[in-house]
């Protein structure tokens, strides 16, 4: 196992200013930051997981320590097949931290080798989430605080406003 990688799972739908700063400050403490984009058909996401991934892939293509892959199934046994050991997960707040905890206590328990670091969101972004930005984009409202720049032309692309 690999303690220079970390998994940054998520549905990212959409992919916010808060991600991204998880996902650079991880790279503060491990040499690689996997973005794995889970292919999760239980939830109604407003882009596919295609859409995503390239968004991704262009958001990272100047940091090669920041690596975008999609995965199926068990997160454990997709971080123990990247031959990593670290999930990194963002908390936003108290409210996040119970069901995140809860995660990572069975995660452990499935796979003892595998641990998940809690990284607090930064203050700036401590209110954002993906619905959020995608309820304000949708009823027309300026989301360019709260998304990179292609991602809000991405969404504004969705909801048919120019």
């Amino acid at each position: 196992m690999n303690r220079h990688i970390a998994i940054y799972p998520g549905s990212f739908d959409p992919f916010t200013n808060g991600h991204m700063d998880i996902a650079r400050r991880g790279l503060e403490i491990f040499d690689t930051v996997v973005i794995a984009v889970s292919n999760n058909s239980e939830k109604n996401s407003l882009f596919s997981v295609a859409e995503r991934v390239d968004m991704l892939m262009t958001l990272t293509e100047d940091n090669p320590r920041l690596r975008v892959e999609t995965f199926d199934g068990l997160l454990v046994d997709y971080v123990v097949a990247k031959k990593a050991r670290v999930i990194l997960r963002g908390l936003r707040a108290v409210t996040d931290f119970e069901f995140e905890f809860q995660l990572a206590q069975m995660n452990h328990t499935v796979c003892e080798q595998v641990e998940t670091l809690f990284m607090m969101t930064s203050p700036k972004f401590a209110y954002l989430s993906s619905s959020i930005v995608k309820e304000v984009g949708r009823l027309g409202g300026d989301i360019s605080k709260f998304v990179p720049h292609l991602v809000k032309e991405e969404l504004l692309k969705k909801f048919g406003i120019n």
